[in-house]
């Protein structure tokens, strides 16, 4: 009877990565229409306002570059050093919780690439060792460049609002191709909390955070040969 169940378990472990291997191979190349998140926000959205959900896919080369920097600059600014996961951030965000301080996270694009696009928004040991697995499988089968795409296609940025191109339609009036440097700033700088803070107008939170944003983005460089580098 155990050895069955072990038989069974290692079946489905087998599948798993099977299929797992498979969808983020597919991924590589086509766009990801729909996440969990996105899911379980549409059920949660009362019926009178789903109409206002968003979400329009765009080529990385249709996002302006000052978009793609912001975010690297307020999220990960070691996005094209590392392979998934951020050692001294991680060390670093350990010691700030051991000390009592603000619990900070350390999740790299990557890492919350992974979470976005295969697993749901929890706070799980579970969740979290998957977490680690997609990391592995997005850096290892898709260029830098690609997942910094997907992140930027899927990542919530305001309430019913998913994408790059539906955020800055929604906060501006305007294509994500056209996202001036303090546009692109504002944007990102409600990441952390999207359903809390507004791109704009900006609380005076938001705009010491865009600020902060936009100067960091004056010292990153051409990121475009940054993300080629990496990817050769």
């Amino acid at each position: 009877m155990i050895k069955k169940i072990f038989k069974f378990i290692g079946k489905i472990l087998i599948a798993f990565v099977c299929i797992s291997i498979i969808l983020v191979t597919l991924y590589k190349w086509v766009p990801v229409p729909i996440t969990p998140l996105m899911v379980i926000r549409y059920f949660e959205t009362p019926s009178e306002k789903r109409s206002l959900w968003s979400h329009n896919w765009e080529s990385i080369d249709n996002i302006s570059i000052n978009l793609q920097k912001a975010v690297i600059c307020s999220e990960d600014q070691n996005f094209v050093k590392h392979s998934g996961f951020d050692i001294k951030a991680i060390e670093k965000a350990f010691e700030n919780n051991k000390k009592g301080k603000n619990i900070k996270g350390a999740s790299t694009i990557s890492q919350q690439t992974a979470k976005n696009v295969f697993l749901w928004p929890e706070r799980s040991w579970l969740r979290k060792g998957l977490e680690v697995y997609f990391t592995f499988l997005i850096e290892t089968i898709w260029s830098k460049e690609r997942i910094l795409e997907v992140y930027l296609n899927s990542i919530e940025m305001g309430n019913g609002i998913y994408g790059a191109e539906a955020a800055a339609k929604y906060w501006f009036q305007k294509s994500a191709s056209q996202l001036s440097i303090q546009e692109a700033a504002a944007i990102a700088a409600v990441l952390p909390n999207p359903l809390k803070y507004k791109a704009n107008p900006a609380t005076s939170y938001i705009q010491s955070r865009k600020a902060w944003i936009s100067k960091q983005m004056r010292y990153y460089g051409p990121l475009q040969l940054k993300l080629e580098k990496n990817n050769d």
